[in-house]
């Protein structure tokens, strides 16, 4: 599952990080990618926002990400966690309001069998607020 880090990344040419993206994610093409409301709802509010460096309009990134979420090798996969629920998430581990996201994905994917792709090298460190996490649930590009 692709955070909103990457899915901008991944689709943004004139990303910083558009080409280490783009590599990793050709060279796992054949494991499928996955995108869930959450990723889906701020790759589009960011890259229509005129304050992105490269803002497209709302109707571009939708047919972008429309398209790209078309393709036979996309995963959809609900929000169907919840933080609240103690059997995945351990709040101890939670440091503050900031985490919050990314602690809710990483525990997405771990409910999914899935791993979290990501930019944020700061994810590893909320390892252990999600319950059953392990290195390979997490891939920081």
């Amino acid at each position: 599952m692709y955070d909103v880090g990457a899915l901008l990344a991944l689709f943004d040419e004139g990303h910083d990080k558009h080409d280490p993206m783009f590599s990793w994610f050709t060279a796992n093409a054949g494991e499928g990618w996955i995108s869930c409301p959450l990723t889906q709802n701020g790759y589009l509010r960011i890259r229509s926002q005129n304050s992105y460096p490269r803002p497209l309009r709302l109707a571009e990134a939708y047919a972008q990400l429309l398209d790209a979420t078309s393709s036979q090798d996309h995963q959809f996969i609900a929000d169907d966690i919840s933080l609240l629920d103690d059997t995945l998430v351990d709040s101890r581990h939670i440091a503050g309001h900031r985490q919050l996201t990314d602690v809710y994905l990483l525990a997405l994917a771990v409910a999914h069998d899935a791993r979290l792709v990501t930019l944020d090298s700061r994810i590893p460190l909320m390892m252990d607020a999600v319950r059953g996490a392990t290195a390979n649930h997490l891939v920081v590009i």
